[in-house]
């Protein structure tokens, strides 16, 4: 299935998951267009200061990717510095949050993947 980026969905939400300002997601496909064992393939962009809160993931796994931009991931109540190329999977019952407390856009790719 190719889809053009013209074609894609971008939502932006306030204070996700209880965060601070506005996460930009730009649905990839869509849950109904993947059709298994994954319901999201996002990418997402924080401005600088802003944040999507702490959450956990029951049942699932989330895995951030990130392309460009710095932050600070929270990981079970572990903190790491984060920059392109590094990556977090989080599932199972586990939390986690992200922040950009850096100068430019945070991006990075987010999938969540259901467990059988």
């Amino acid at each position: 299935m190719f889809k053009k980026s013209t074609d894609m969905e971008l939502k932006i939400v306030e204070s996700l998951r209880g965060g601070n300002g506005e996460t930009k997601l730009l649905e990839i496909f869509s849950k109904d267009e993947l059709r298994g064992k994954c319901r999201m393939f996002n990418k997402i962009t924080l401005e600088p200061g802003c944040s999507i809160g702490t959450h956990p993931h029951h049942q699932e796994e989330e895995i951030y990717y990130v392309l460009s931009g710095k932050g600070i991931v929270e990981d079970n109540g572990k903190t790491y510095e984060i920059e392109p190329g590094d990556a977090l999977k989080t599932g199972g019952g586990e939390f986690h949050s992200i922040t950009n407390n850096g100068t430019e856009p945070l991006v990075f790719m987010a999938v969540i993947l259901l467990f059988e």
